[in-house]
């Protein structure tokens, strides 16, 4: 069976609600855009005969005051991974919202704590970012939390292992291509400013892309023993 889910990672939609810099702006998309993309969604899986996810990463506002109300006009879930850090600090999502996204079915996962690059971190910061972060998400929305999406999608043996070790059931990163549907290692793509949907998703779901995105996976197993 070849990989066949497409995962889509949006940062932040119209207007940053705090100053970004011009790096992490370019990871806005308008409201407009992410509306049409979620719209176009249904169309796309029926075409390409796949799957697409949509995962949101930060924990900024606009996951519930645009991202949320999106998927639930298209009767879609989303998975929303946020910093434990920036709950309830000015521009990212409170305690409540985060139960109203919980409770509308999408699912929250974990980004850490405080948005590091988790190769560098000691003992201590696994403690805190991987462990630490969880249970402060867990006790915010009373659920559990098994999903993390990893920082800047940067990784390595080491990290992957000890997210293994930390038990989280799935790990998405940023790693371009498709995903096995099962898989606990989690591709994804996140579309920039520039971004339009549709133009843009249809080239990433041709069987060539299936084919290397399987490929792909087996030779990550072989790498990194996961």
């Amino acid at each position: 069976m070849l990989a066949h889910t497409q995962v889509l990672t949006f940062h932040g939609i119209g207007d940053p609600a705090v100053p970004v810099t011009p790096a992490e702006r370019n990871y806005y998309v308008t409201v407009e855009t992410f509306r049409r993309t979620i719209a176009r969604l249904s169309d796309l899986e029926r075409q390409h005969g796949v799957s697409i996810e949509v995962t949101f990463d930060d924990g900024n506002l606009s996951d519930i005051a645009t991202g949320l109300p999106a998927l639930t006009d298209a009767g879609r879930i989303g998975r929303f991974f946020v910093l434990a850090g920036r709950i309830d600090t000015e521009g990212f999502l409170s305690a409540g919202q985060m139960r109203e996204i919980a409770a509308a079915g999408s699912v929250i996962g974990s980004h850490g704590h405080d948005h590091v690059d988790w190769r560098n971190l000691d003992e201590a910061g696994f403690q805190r970012e991987f462990y630490d972060a969880r249970k402060k998400i867990e006790d915010t929305v009373g659920l559990p939390v098994t999903e993390a999406a990893i920082p800047f999608g940067a990784f390595d043996r080491n990290v992957l292992h000890r997210l293994k070790d930390a038990g989280y059931s799935r790990i998405y990163t940023s790693t371009p291509g498709l995903a096995y549907g099962s898989s606990w290692f989690c591709p994804r793509w996140s579309p920039t400013a520039s971004f339009d949907p549709d133009t843009d998703i249809a080239p990433r779901l041709s069987m060539k892309q299936k084919l290397k995105s399987s490929l792909y996976s087996l030779a990550r197993r072989g790498r990194y023993r996961i």
